[in-house]
């Protein structure tokens, strides 16, 4: 039998955007396998250039509130997660940690690496004195929703997306739907009806 190698896990580098990238495009491709449900996992997924991750990383970095955490067997990432410091909501102070994007290189899955991440974000929400940790994770994804609802997290939320611009065009399509509007197609169907009985 094999043994495992350890695992260490640090603060993302600027110099680790090109295997960040072969991270995540792993993690997308793995989900194809799981079929139509996946379709809104892979609409997210962008394939960004190394000079575009570069930029990404050092934008994060910048955030004080994030921490940007790698987990590495044999020197090579194999598994990523971002930690994000907010409050519950807008006017209490009781501080949370929101865990999102976290990857597992298909290879590697199952071998506890997950809980090791999670474990280092854990204690970073506790010297951030944070009363919950929250994770995030595509709606559709089995494998990942099943292994947080085993460590006991429990569904409170439900994330929702649409295109800036498909809201806006929505948005504005609302507005102009007035109670004229409405007035002026009702009437519009009722003369439908009229000449329809009489012709």
């Amino acid at each position: 039998m094999a043994l495992r190698q350890p695992v260490e896990i640090r603060d993302v580098e600027v110099d680790d955007a090109a295997a960040l990238i072969a991270l995540w495009a792993a993690c997308a491709d793995a989900v194809t396998d799981e079929g139509s449900e996946a379709y809104t996992q892979q609409a997210l997924w962008r394939c960004p250039t190394e000079a575009e991750a570069r930029e990404a990383i050092e934008f994060n970095a910048r955030e004080h509130r994030r921490r940007f955490f790698v987990a590495l067997v044999g020197g090579e990432i194999v598994a990523a997660a971002t930690a994000d410091l907010a409050t519950l909501n807008p006017i209490t102070m009781s501080k949370v940690m929101i865990v999102s994007d976290l990857q597992v290189r298909p290879s590697h899955r199952r071998r506890s690496i997950a809980s090791g991440l999670l474990a280092v974000v854990a204690a970073h929400a506790e010297e951030q004195d944070c009363e919950l940790v929250l994770a995030s994770s595509a709606a559709h994804a089995r494998e990942p929703n099943r292994y947080l609802t085993k460590l006991g997290f429990n569904q409170i939320a439900v994330l929702r997306a649409i295109p800036v611009g498909k809201l806006n065009a929505r948005l504005a399509a609302k507005a102009a739907g007035s109670r004229e509007t409405g007035r002026l197609l009702a009437v519009r169907r009722s003369l439908r009806r009229r000449a329809a009985v009489r012709g």
